[in-house]
């Protein structure tokens, strides 16, 4: 893996660059559509090509439970899978000890699942998540963390940072020769918690970093103070992934603090959800507006691959309940995420960022 920074904006800590893999080159910022079982909902591989997007975030967890790594790995690794032979990175598990609380137990040793397909019994050390990503044959994996949900107590944010330190260090062990494994900083809205995992994570030779946990629930005024404050302080050497992030004005603030990497299941599940992404803010497809209009949501926002459905369609298509509104409202939303970072990554090289908070002040 290498990883260029070509350009810094100036006045700001957005940077383009290039991150180059073994299926290729990411162009950064890069925004990475949600995959969790090795597909883009309603989507194909030839729809994410069309769109151009240069790399996609699987879920190793999901994977490991069906089909199983070790199939996967047998039929020829998770690109040829789910053919696509374009850059994937993989969560390692760390979300899912979070939002399957109920049903795992977290030690020092590791994390036991109970499956939420079969009720069978998983055990997720940090050895066997690595070995998952491995076997997946990804470009990119992640460090087995614990992502602490919000609200919690101070105890359990406490926890979490010791136990994604300690378990950095044995991903790290663990790791092959040839695999980039990312590092991520806990810590949740504590500024201090946040100071320690970043001082215990980054001190680590992780190939990147990511700061984890800041889209959980907690409110906007509490996420972004983390990120100006402790993106910046990530390794400038090196990849920064803000993980579950998010909506456009987040996305951008979080670019102008330094962010390299996202990936967010908001454009696909909101676009199955009949909300769609526009220049002048998030449109519900379905409301009575849109009956007999026969053009676009908004003549700022249309794209290729959607551009002969009108407004009126896309909403009778959701009112009477066919699965090609989902996919249609699935492409606007992906084609809108892609065309913005494509713009911020002009405004980064052209030093022209207030011009593009402008544009995308009302998204």
């Amino acid at each position: 893996m290498l990883f260029e920074v070509i350009h810094t904006s100036a006045g700001t800590h957005a940077r383009a660059g290039v991150l180059t893999l073994p299926h290729g080159a990411v162009e950064t910022p890069a925004f990475m559509p949600v995959g969790t079982q090795g597909v883009v909902k309603t989507l194909t591989s030839d729809d994410l090509e069309s769109l151009e997007y240069e790399m996609v975030l699987a879920n190793a967890y999901h994977l490991a439970l069906r089909p199983g790594a070790e199939r996967i790995a047998k039929l020829g690794g998770l690109h040829r899978f789910m053919a696509w032979q374009r850059p994937i990175l993989t969560d390692s598990g760390g979300f899912q000890v979070m939002s399957l609380a109920h049903q795992r137990k977290v030690t020092e040793r590791g994390v036991w699942f109970r499956s939420h397909i079969d009720g069978a019994e998983m055990d997720l050390t940090p050895e066997r998540a690595v070995e998952i990503q491995s076997l997946l044959g990804v470009d990119v994996s992640m460090a087995l963390d614990v992502c602490p949900p919000y609200p919690c107590e101070e105890r359990e944010l406490q926890g979490a940072v010791r136990l994604t330190s300690l378990w950095a260090e044995r991903c790290l062990a663990a790791r092959t020769k040839s695999q980039a494994l990312f590092g991520i900083v806990q810590g949740g809205t504590s500024p201090q918690l946040r100071e320690r995992s970043l001082a215990e994570v980054a001190a680590l030779p992780f190939d990147g970093f990511a700061l984890g946990g800041v889209s959980v629930g907690e409110p906007t005024e509490l996420q972004r103070p983390v990120v100006a404050e402790f993106m910046p302080s990530l390794p400038a050497d090196r990849p920064r992934y803000l993980m579950g992030v998010g909506q456009p004005k987040d996305i951008l603030h979080a670019v102008k603090h330094g962010a390299d990497l996202f990936d967010c299941v908001l454009p696909t599940r909101s676009a199955r959800h009949h909300s769609v992404y526009t220049l002048k803010g998030v449109v519900d497809v379905t409301t009575a507006r849109w009956t007999e209009h026969e053009g676009p949501w908004d003549e700022e926002s249309v794209f290729p691959l959607t551009e002969r459905y009108t407004a009126a369609y896309v909403r009778h298509l959701f009112k009477a309940g066919e699965p090609t509104a989902a996919r249609i409202a699935t492409l606007h939303n992906l084609a809108f995420y892609r065309r913005m970072m494509r713009e911020i990554r002009e405004a980064i090289l052209t030093d022209t960022w207030d011009a593009l908070e402008q544009r995308y002040s009302e998204a």
